[in-house]
């Protein structure tokens, strides 16, 4: 069976587009590539067709569109003095002066200051998760990486001026095929009797007798 390879960063849920397309191309499997924030673009085009990835994108190399921004949440022990609060400021979080974890692998612009050297950040975001229980600092992350990385002894609550990070489709600028056409239209939301803008012809002009 033929199959259309779309890269995955952590986070991200496809179940219901990867639904449409079985539903729309029942004949080509989707296949999900999981892959780390960092690493996702340079999955395209060797290792994947396409790919929901995080920015920064190369727009010398692939195409994109954005698909939405997700909102920034801190992550605290569930008995902290914060978890009290319904949301929050960077001020709010920053007063109690408690170190904000860097991890290796975040997605998130940083909200100011210099995140250390490598060997001092928590190699990825699951193991900042246990330095927050352990009461070791705060994290600050999507709120999509939150839920992926719920434990029962932390909780979150929303930053609402905390730098956000976003999702984007994007595949290699020359290869714009007809099935990332039609993952263009499943994330965007078209119907399946849409006409893909692409396809759309210029009314031809009625000759004169």
């Amino acid at each position: 069976m033929e199959k259309f390879r779309l890269v995955v960063v952590p986070g991200v849920v496809v179940d219901r587009w990867a639904r449409t397309w079985a539903e729309r191309r029942p004949q080509i499997r989707l296949e999900l590539v999981p892959a780390e924030a960092a690493d996702a673009p340079g999955y395209l085009p060797d290792r994947a067709e396409a790919g929901l990835i995080r920015p920064p994108v190369d727009r010398d190399v692939l195409h994109a569109i954005p698909l939405y921004s997700e909102q920034t949440v801190v992550v605290v022990p569930r008995d902290h003095l914060l978890a009290a609060a319904d949301e929050l400021t960077l001020a709010e979080v920053t007063a109690l002066e408690e170190p904000l974890l860097r991890p290796a692998d975040e997605v998130l612009a940083p909200p100011g200051g210099d995140p250390g050297a490598p060997a001092d950040r928590p190699a990825t975001t699951a193991l900042a998760m246990e330095l927050v229980a352990a009461e070791a600092g705060l994290l600050l992350v999507p709120m999509s990486l939150a839920r992926l990385h719920h434990r029962r002894d932390l909780t979150y609550r929303p930053v609402t001026d905390a730098p956000t990070s976003s999702v984007v489709l994007a595949w290699p600028r020359d290869a714009h095929t007809d099935l990332v056409e039609e993952m263009i239209g499943i994330v965007r939301g078209r119907t399946a009797n849409s006409t893909r803008g692409r396809d759309v012809q210029p009314p031809k002009r009625a000759r004169r007798r």
